[in-house]
């Protein structure tokens, strides 16, 4: 490891808070990586969470490893530099176990490039016990493992907080007992619910490409995955554990406020993946809260349904109470009120996000978003009544069903909500903008609609001009959006089954030139990502067991086709 990379190390370091640096030869060690830059792993709350499960072991040692920043690119090259541990600078291949942390699809050539740069051969059957044992979590694992079921020895899907010590424990038992690494996966598969190791099943496949099967291998092995969720997270804390500078939230001390979502909108996979909705109880967060304004002076509030926290409003304003500020995502649109936007806009908070998702109350119904327009226009009325400077709007385009009138019901409705705030601003504060965020929709497993094909990307990069075009001379409104392309990659990864594993390594050789790739391998990946999939085929995440009946969401599929 060079000198230069050695002092961006320390450098780091120097900037944090609360990180654990542990003396090799003692324990079992554990290198966490996670498949993209530093900026955006350390803002990862469950990065942070896994990271302190793991050196909390009384037998482990934990230390991060993260894809080098661009400018660093030319220390990584395979073969070369290799990836080093930030902690003790140890190289990645020196650990006995490689653990990602994975929460975005197209992250996952990122996985192979780490693999590829530490000398460590990306296929699980190339891999003797001499190089560390490679294992796999996070919210897209958990949907959909298959696509990297060829370069991982093991996966621990869903939340870790119980099945993570439970792993750890038989990790140990295993090299105390000198059980190898085969005997060890087998019977980690047997023992616990939430693991998978991808060796001990096969999967077989029809003239049509569809999947035939997927059998475990030996008698005693699970048929599916059984995902058991933690029922009280009460019973831990979930909260930033390293505070660090240069990160894309190193203003916020984060807090998780709750698990799950009971809206169950039909696109949104936290709505089915963490089953049931949880709420941390207002003590515990509180808790939380008074750890981290030792630290910062600003708390986000994170979940999958922040707003529908019974407790919000008191939360917000002890925070308030203690000269600080609250940071919170996109606020469920329907819940908002005076009492709420006040104490928000005095803990310092100027920008408020909402989700309509669409501009048709058609396209609403269809998403069971459970909203309309008044609810709309009611709660962009009490932002603006309060001199709430800037609100950023949430819509998908391409969704299942979707007509040309939809998207012009996008504009419409962005105009109207224009027209009410500046109607409210009159003789007041100045406003200062909408960011108009629109985004692709992409099938999500798991979901009712995953099923559905993704939208033709030009199509979809035609309807977001639209929008654009619709804004371009007004400064008030700013449109961002997602790259099509990119979209369609996503779908793909997140929709593929263990082939999809052949173009990963494709774009792993070609160095993320994925227009040769998709050219050159022979699986058309328009097979994944534009076919309408039937009901009575098997999926390649089917052998994920969520706790959610494939009737009920096939019912919930057919709801939203009446509506279209």
């Amino acid at each position: 490891m060079d000198w230069k990379l050695k002092k961006i190390y320390a450098g780091l370091l120097e900037n944090e808070k609360g990180y654990v640096k542990k003396i090799w030869g003692e324990y079992n060690t554990v290198c966490l990586a996670y498949p993209n830059q530093y900026r955006t792993g350390m803002a990862n709350l469950g990065f942070q969470t896994v990271y302190k499960l793991l050196n909390v072991q009384p037998s482990f040692l934990c230390e991060r490893a993260f894809l080098p920043a661009s400018g660093d690119d030319a220390r990584f090259v395979s073969g070369t530099a290799g990836i080093f541990s930030l902690e003790n600078q140890k190289s990645i291949a020196e650990f006995d176990i490689l653990a990602f942390s994975v929460s975005f699809e197209n992250d996952y050539p990122n996985i192979l490039k780490i693999l590829d740069s530490a000398g460590i051969p990306l296929l699980t059957k190339d891999r003797s016990g001499k190089y560390p044992l490679v294992i796999g979590g996070g919210i897209s694992l958990t949907l959909n493992p298959e696509p990297l079921a060829g370069f991982f020895d093991l996966f621990i899907l869903g939340e870790a907080e119980e099945v993570l010590p439970h792993f750890c424990r038989c990790f140990e038992e295993a090299r105390r007992l000198g059980h190898d690494r085969s005997k060890f996966l087998k019977d980690a598969q047997k023992q616990a619910n939430n693991i998978y190791v991808p060796s001990l099943y096969e999967a077989s496949y029809s003239n049509d490409r569809k999947i035939r099967s997927v059998k475990p291998l030996e008698t005693g092995l699970p048929e599916r995955i059984k995902i058991k969720p933690p029922k009280d997270i009460n019973l831990f804390s979930t909260e930033e554990v390293i505070s660090a500078s240069e990160t894309e939230m190193e203003d916020m001390f984060l807090v998780e406020v709750n698990r799950g979502c009971a809206r169950r909108c039909r696109f949104c996979a936290a709505s089915f993946v963490y089953r049931p909705v949880r709420f941390r109880s207002r003590l515990e967060i509180i808790e939380s809260i008074d750890r981290g304004l030792k630290i910062k002076n600003k708390i986000g509030l994170v979940g999958t349904a922040v707003s529908d926290h019974p407790e919000l409003g008191r939360i917000c304003e002890y925070i308030m109470n203690k000269g600080a500020q609250a940071g919170l995502g996109s606020l469920r649109i329907d819940r908002i009120n005076e009492e709420m936007v006040d104490r928000i806009k005095a803990s310092g908070i100027e920008t408020i996000a909402l989700a309509p998702e669409a501009g048709s109350q058609r396209m609403r119904d269809v998403l069971r978003k459970g909203i309309t327009e008044e609810d709309i226009i009611n709660a962009v009325e009490i932002l603006a009544g309060k001199e709430i400077p800037n609100i950023r709007l949430y819509f998908m385009i391409g969704l299942p069903g979707e007509e040309e009138k939809d998207i012009d019901a996008i504009i419409e409705l962005t105009k109207k909500i224009q027209h009410c705030i500046i109607s409210k601003f009159e003789g007041k504060k100045k406003f200062r903008r909408i960011t108009l965020s629109v985004n692709q929709f992409i099938p999500k497993p798991a979901t009712p609609f995953q099923w559905c094909p993704l939208d033709d990307v030009s199509i979809a990069g035609k309807k977001i001009k639209k929008i654009e075009n619709a804004f371009r001379r007004d400064k008030q409104i700013k449109v961002i959006h997602d790259v099509p392309k990119w979209n369609y990659v996503q779908a793909l990864l997140s929709l593929g089954d263990r082939r999809v594993g052949e173009i990963l390594l494709a774009v792993n050789r070609l160095e993320g030139n994925w227009a040769r790739v998709l050219k050159e391998v022979n699986i058309n990946p328009d097979f994944y990502v534009y076919r309408q999939k039937n009901f009575d085929e098997i999926l390649p995440w089917d052998i994920i067991d969520l706790g959610v009946s494939k009737k009920a969401l096939i019912s919930e599929y057919e709801k939203a086709m009446k509506e279209i």
